[in-house]
């Protein structure tokens, strides 16, 4: 069993936010959950584009294909063009991952990405009732992408675990497969891959009657896998299927024949056909385990991709999840003639149930045979882990494997959630440009004047520290008495220094010569091997021909001014540690 995370938004809609939102982690081989809380705010726009998604798609869906499934009332688009819809399905992404990052529910994120490592599989689930919710496309959430081995399904708020009848199983995954009303249309390509399945024994239903697909549910052999065929629609929570050219069918009318095959082991079912979330929900209410639909209106040649893909990846060992996911990502290459085929794809989960892979699905169990251990095999055993570990640590030592590390560590840096702007800080930004348009310029620098002007406005707001991030190491001119003075007197004032630098300046920048010693903080950084800034300095042992003669960095004394009006201060333990204590 992969990690399970299960997000609650059943508490609210868009118009009104939702509060409490709830997120419950199963992690492996245990079967207590872990929970954490939060909320998300109200976001009636996302909504509102995803009407407007939806009605760009079929639009451009009646255009591009020229063989439809079932006809599509008129939507009353017709100057579209696929930039309107790439612009759309843009503004959702970003209006998703927006509502999704906001402050009240970043607790929920961060606690989740502590405890999930990127090598994982694991499922997240969405668990609401609200029909707009369900059929929002959730894998454009960036933790969803973030994550390589994931990926998300919906769910009712009810669900219960079903109480299996005794069945003989034979070593094969029974599908029912019906072949529905093929009316302008092609499923021939559908049964083609059913029929290419191993170890998969198929019942193919065409076009059959109600009597006769009620018949074959009844089976007391018992199905894994349902399969659909041909034309379907959803309106509002209800979903029609077309069985034959004359006949329609809804999962209320199954129902008895339904319940009875899930209790006889069915445990998938899949409906490769356009606009199946209708049909979804009511099957959900009957308990069982996964469901495929697909979000809208869906072009035969996408239908037929997403299951070679999807029953490829599943029979070849594959988690069903991560079939589901492979598959769904497999249509993004197509998009350019079928614009948002990647977003088609749902699942439907059970959250009673586990996932079983294909080959549990067919009565295999995986038994693998250690061979037996004896003293030689634990001798050899031993030396070949000391010598790869050797040659590891050897390697690593010589400094090879530095490169594929930094970059590990790079892609986990950019993983980290966005905490936002710090309101406390204010940066002012000096460019080259700023420092050439001076009227009074000296060096590379900030002049008196500017210097001046810009520390009279800043003194209006009373601030903490100001840290001045660039060099001047020249005195102020006898014109500016008044900077002169403040620098030396103004004691949230700190300037910058270097250490060392180029072979033209090995001696380092001088400080401000009227500001003293213990306001001064030097500029160095160091750079890693590949020239990229990972760490920062926080105290130093300056070269005694050094021109800079500052021991910590501007950092670090811009924290430790503002951290003492806050009545915490820094200091040194006995073993030479630094520490913050409180006054």
């Amino acid at each position: 069993m992969s990690k399970l995370i299960v997000i609650s938004l059943e508490k609210g809609n868009l118009n009104d936010g939702f509060f409490p939102v709830t997120a419950q982690l199963w992690e492996t081989n245990n079967s207590r959950p872990i929970k954490f809380t939060g909320s998300l705010p109200p976001a009636p726009k996302i909504a509102e584009l995803y009407k407007r998604f939806q009605l760009i798609y079929q639009a451009l869906h009646k255009r591009f294909v020229s063989r439809l499934r079932i006809e599509v009332e008129s939507t009353g688009l017709t100057n579209v063009s696929e930039v309107d819809f790439s612009e759309v399905q843009e503004q959702l992404y970003e209006a998703i991952n927006s509502w999704l990052n906001s402050d009240s529910f970043l607790p929920i994120d961060q606690k989740l990405r502590e405890k999930l490592a990127l090598d994982e599989e694991f499922q997240v689930i969405i668990e609401a009732s609200d029909y707009l919710l369900q059929r929002l496309p959730w894998h454009l959430w960036n933790f969803i992408e973030h994550y390589q081995l994931c990926e998300v399904a919906i769910s009712t708020p009810r669900y219960e675990r079903v109480i299996p009848l005794p069945k003989q199983k034979a070593n094969k995954v029974r599908i029912l497969a019906i072949l529905g009303n093929s009316q302008g249309i092609d499923i021939q390509q559908d049964r083609n891959i059913l029929k290419q399945l191993p170890d998969a024994s198929t019942v193919f239903l065409v076009e059959p009657s109600r009597q006769e697909l009620d018949k074959w549910l009844w089976d007391e052999q018992g199905w894994d896998i349902l399969f659909f065929a041909g034309h379907s629609q959803s309106e509002n929570d209800r979903g029609h299927i077309h069985i034959n050219p004359t006949s329609t069918l809804t999962i209320s009318e199954l129902k008895n024949s339904l319940i009875y095959a899930i209790s006889r082991g069915l445990k998938i079912a899949i409906f490769n056909s356009c606009d199946g979330l209708g049909l979804a929900r009511q099957l959900s209410d009957l308990q069982i385990s996964q469901i495929i639909v697909m979000r809208e209106e869906i072009p035969d040649f996408i239908a037929q991709e997403f299951l070679k893909h999807f029953l490829g990846a599943f029979s070849e060992g594959q988690s069903f999840y991560l079939a589901v996911r492979y598959a769904r990502l497999r249509l993004q290459g197509l998009e350019e003639e079928f614009p948002g085929a990647s977003w088609l794809p749902v699942i439907c989960q059970n959250i009673a149930e586990e996932t079983l892979t294909w080959q549990e699905l067919s009565g295999q169990t995986n038994i693998t045979a250690f061979p037996k251990l004896t003293a030689r095999n634990l001798k050899i055993t031993f030396l070949v882990s000391v010598l790869i570990a050797s040659l590891i640590t050897g390697v690593r030592s010589l400094g090879f494997m530095q490169q594929w590390e930094l970059s590990a560590f790079d892609s986990m840096m950019r993983m980290r959630p966005d905490e936002g702007v710090d309101k406390r800080l204010l940066v002012i930004t000096v460019t080259e440009a700023d420092i050439q348009a001076q009227e009074q310029r000296q060096k590379s620098s900030l002049s008196d004047s500017t210097l001046q002007k810009l520390l009279q406005k800043l003194s209006i707001y009373k601030p903490r520290a100001i840290g001045l991030d660039i060099y001047r190491d020249f005195p102020v001119d006898s014109q500016y008495p008044d900077l002169a003075n403040h620098l030396r007197t103004n004691n949230n004032f700190i300037a910058i220094c270097q250490l060392g630098g180029s072979k033209q300046q090995a001696v380092g920048i001088s400080p401000p010569p009227e500001i003293p010693p213990n306001r001064i903080g030097f500029s160095d950084v160091v750079f890693d091997s590949d020239l990229v800034i990972r760490r920062n300095l926080l105290s130093i042992t300056p070269e005694p021909e050094s021109n800079c003669k500052s021991s910590y960095s501007l950092n670090f004394q811009l924290a430790q001014q503002y951290l003492a009006k806050e009545g915490i201060k820094f200091d040194f333990s006995n073993k030479g540690y630094l520490q913050l204590t409180s006054q």
